[in-house]
């Protein structure tokens, strides 16, 4: 959309507690489906903790958690009056977004990205009822839940959620496209990659400890870096987070992807990964085992060092073919639709229940 024109076809409110300087499937999925809703002439705002005074999660010391946001929400309700809300996060923004729209009558949508019980599940091992339950009570209220793919639309109507629609991710698969000369400095080959937030429930010492020839590479960085570069430096190379043309590069280097994590609901990186001509191991687990076709453009199996050994033997242009099926353009299109049922009920209500002296958020 032109800077400064008037949305043509309404203004969406996006409410995440995930957003940059943070590096994950949430900030990309929403920065692009931001860029395709806005060529379709939609406004777009975003609500996120950078707004706000903030405290760094424990454990997590990149996420911020916004403090007592629930008074400027209201505010910015009344100032944008939004044909559209969705609440991206379960987080203390999400929470307070939530809150305001109940007490209002304002429809909204959330989406479910992240198994918040699994990663508890991974560091503590307790908490996965109660954690699960207080899941389904916020995505409760929403008009639709989005959910990624069929097999954790399975999953969580299993644990009482409703409403749940889905909304396929997808990868730039114009930008994702395998450099034949990367900037990136020269490997041993055969080089296995684990890309990913290097963190326990990521599983990235599964991928650590494989015996495989050639070089294994870190492209990620997280709570366990130090611990893992101190221990396994001299086995692996780590780079850290790497962007843009940078990170193509790298992906560019790489002949596999070896993914061990079991708690995805999708893995945007092994879209990413695919798209670079890159086949991925993987486990027989929610997110993988949805994209993948096993002996096509990865395999999937218990022993992931013969798995990612197989992988050398296939075509990375079948990869690509299976990345370029999740084009952005197709997400946002899905993400409009369900969109679309909330317009009338949500800009009805903004006219009654808005109100109060607009405030920008500090």
């Amino acid at each position: 959309m032109t800077p400064g024109a008037a949305p043509t076809r309404g203004k969406l409110l996006l409410i995440t507690d995930a957003w940059r300087p943070q590096v994950n499937g949430v900030v990309t999925a929403f920065e692009q489906i931001k860029r395709e809703l806005e060529k379709r002439g939609f406004g777009f705002v975003t609500i996120h903790p950078a707004l706000f005074k903030n405290i760094p999660l424990p454990l997590y010391p990149e996420i911020r958690l916004a403090l007592f946001p629930r008074r400027s929400i209201a505010h910015t309700f009344d100032r944008e009056q939004p044909d559209y809300i969705h609440i991206a996060t379960e987080g203390p923004l999400g929470l307070a977004a939530r809150a305001v729209c109940v007490r209002r009558g304002l429809r909204f949508t959330t989406s479910y990205h992240t198994h918040f019980q699994l990663y508890i599940h991974a560091r503590f091992r307790i908490f996965l009822p109660l954690v699960y339950g207080l899941l389904s009570w916020f995505h409760k209220a929403a008009t639709r839940t989005l959910v990624a793919t069929p097999s954790l639309k399975a999953a969580l109507q299993t644990h009482d959620f409703e409403h749940l629609a889905l909304w396929p991710l997808g990868v730039d698969e114009a930008f994702f496209v395998r450099n034949p000369s990367p900037a990136a400095p020269d490997l041993p080959k055969p080089v296995f990659l684990f890309f990913s937030r290097l963190a326990p429930e990521k599983s990235p010492e599964e991928f650590l400890v494989l015996d495989l020839p050639g070089t294994k590479l870190v492209i990620g960085d997280g709570p366990d870096r130090a611990a893992l570069e101190a221990k396994y430096g001299h086995a692996a190379l780590f780079v850290g987070y790497k962007k843009d043309q940078e990170l193509v590069d790298w992906l560019s280097r790489a002949d596999v992807l070896v993914f061990p994590s079991r708690t995805e609901t999708l893995g945007l990186v092994i879209l990413e990964s695919l798209a670079c001509g890159v086949p991925v191991a993987a486990h027989d687990a929610m997110g993988p085992k949805d994209i993948i076709t096993h002996g096509l453009d990865g395999y999937i199996g218990e022993d992931l060092k013969e798995a990612a050994l197989a992988c050398l033997k296939l075509d990375p242009a079948r990869c690509r073919e299976k990345a370029c099926h999740y084009p952005w353009e197709a997400s946002a299109d899905a993400f409009i639709s369900h969109l679309e049922p909330c317009r009338a009920d949500a800009r009805a209500q903004a006219s009654n229940n808005f109100g109060g002296s607009p405030q920008t958020v500090k």
